[in-house]
C-alpha cells in the first residue's frame, strides 16, 4: 500500500528533527559575568546578568551558534554562550564552602577535648576499680591459703576451695574485662586525635590548592577589563 505524500513528508520531518537533549546542571564560570539573552547572539535583548557561580539548568545546546538555552533558579529561560558555562561550581563558591568547613574543623577540637577529658576520667575510675578488684583477689587468695592449712575437715576445705575458686575466676574475668575496656578507651582517644589532625590537614591542603586558582581567576578578570 502506498502512503500519501503529505504523510510521508511529515514522517520524514519528524525523523530529521533532533531530539531534545537531557537537561543538565552547569555554573557560570568564575572569570566573567555572563548575559542571559532572548536569542542566540549579542543582537538580542539582555534579560538579566548572571553573576559568576550562578547555577543554571542547560536545556539544549546549538552546536552551530555555540549558544546554550538555559533556565535559571527563578525560572527565567534564555541563551548564554556555552563557553561561559562549566560543569563545576565556581572556585570562589567552593573556596567559601571550604573555609566554612575549615572553621568547623577548628572548632571541633574544643568539643573533642571535652570528650577526651570525660574519657580520661572514666579511664581513671576504671583503673581505680581494677586496683580494688586486684586487692580483693589477693585477699581471697590469702583466705584460700589459710583455709587449706587450718581446716581439718576435708569436705569443708573442698567446699570453701570451690567457692573461692569461683570467686577468683570471676575476679579474673572482671580484671580482663577492665583491661580490655582500658585498651578500647586508649584506642578511641588515639583515633579521635588522628581524625582531628587529618581533617585540619586536608582542609588546609584543599584551601592551599584553591587559593592560587582563585587569584589566577581574579587576575584574568582584571586583564579582561583592560
Amino acid at each position: 500500500m502506498r502512503l500519501p505524500a503529505p504523510f510521508v513528508l511529515c514522517l520524514y520531518a519528524a525523523l530529521l528533527t533532533p531530539l531534545p537533549a537531557q537537561a543538565e546542571t552547569r555554573y557560570v564560570t568564575d572569570q566573567i559575568e555572563s548575559t542571559l539573552r532572548t536569542g542566540e547572539s549579542t543582537r538580542f535583548k539582555i534579560l538579566k546578568m548572571l553573576p559568576s557561580g550562578t547555577r543554571v539548568e542547560v536545556l539544549d545546546v546549538n552546536q552551530t551558534t555555540k549558544y546554550a538555552r538555559v533556565r535559571t533558579a527563578d525560572g527565567a529561560v534564555g541563551f548564554v554562550p556555552e563557553a561561559q558555562l562549566q560543569s563545576e561550581p565556581a572556585a570562589r563558591s567552593r573556596l567559601a564552602e571550604l573555609e566554612t568547613r575549615l572553621a568547623e574543623l577548628q572548632q571541633e577540637p574544643d568539643a573533642l577535648a571535652a570528650r577526651l577529658t570525660k574519657v580520661q576520667n572514666e579511664h581513671g575510675a576504671l583503673q581505680s576499680g581494677y586496683q580494688t578488684l586486684e586487692r580483693e583477689k589477693q585477699l581471697l587468695e590469702q583466705q584460700l591459703a589459710t583455709i587449706r592449712h587450718a581446716s581439718a575437715n576435708v569436705m569443708d576445705i573442698t567446699t570453701d576451695r570451690e567457692r573461692l575458686r569461683l570467686q577468683v575466676a570471676n575476679l579474673t574475668r572482671a580484671r580482663a574485662d577492665l583491661e580490655q575496656e582500658n585498651r578500647d578507651l586508649k584506642n578511641q582517644t588515639n583515633l579521635r586525635w588522628f581524625l582531628i589532625g587529618a581533617g585540619v590537614l586536608i582542609g588546609g591542603i584543599l584551601l592551599g590548592l584553591l587559593l592560587p586558582h582563585l587569584r589566577l581567576g581574579r587576575r584574568k578578570s582584571s586583564w579582561g577589563s583592560l
